[in-house]
């Protein structure tokens, strides 16, 4: 669902993750990419991107820490 929202809105994308100085960096992108990209609208594809980089790169270290919060509640797996 995140996904989408950095698709389709994407200074939300990173707000709305917990990102807010990514959300900030995503709207100063949109309005230069506005400014710059009446004519070639594919410039605007840029802040998509950086937007669902931002999510990813977010939800991937989430994961990480999780599993090491795991192994240090737990112990190591056998094996």
């Amino acid at each position: 669902m995140i996904y989408l929202l950095a698709v389709f809105v994407p200074p939300l994308g990173p707000l709305f993750n917990g990102q807010p100085f990514s959300a900030i960096f995503n709207v100063v992108l949109t309005v230069f990419c506005l400014i710059l990209g009446l004519d070639f609208n594919l410039v605007l594809l840029a802040v998509t991107v950086h937007a669902l980089i931002a999510v990813h790169m977010k939800r991937e270290q989430r994961m990480y820490w999780e599993v090491v919060e795991a192994i240090r509640r737990h112990g190591v797996p056998p094996g």
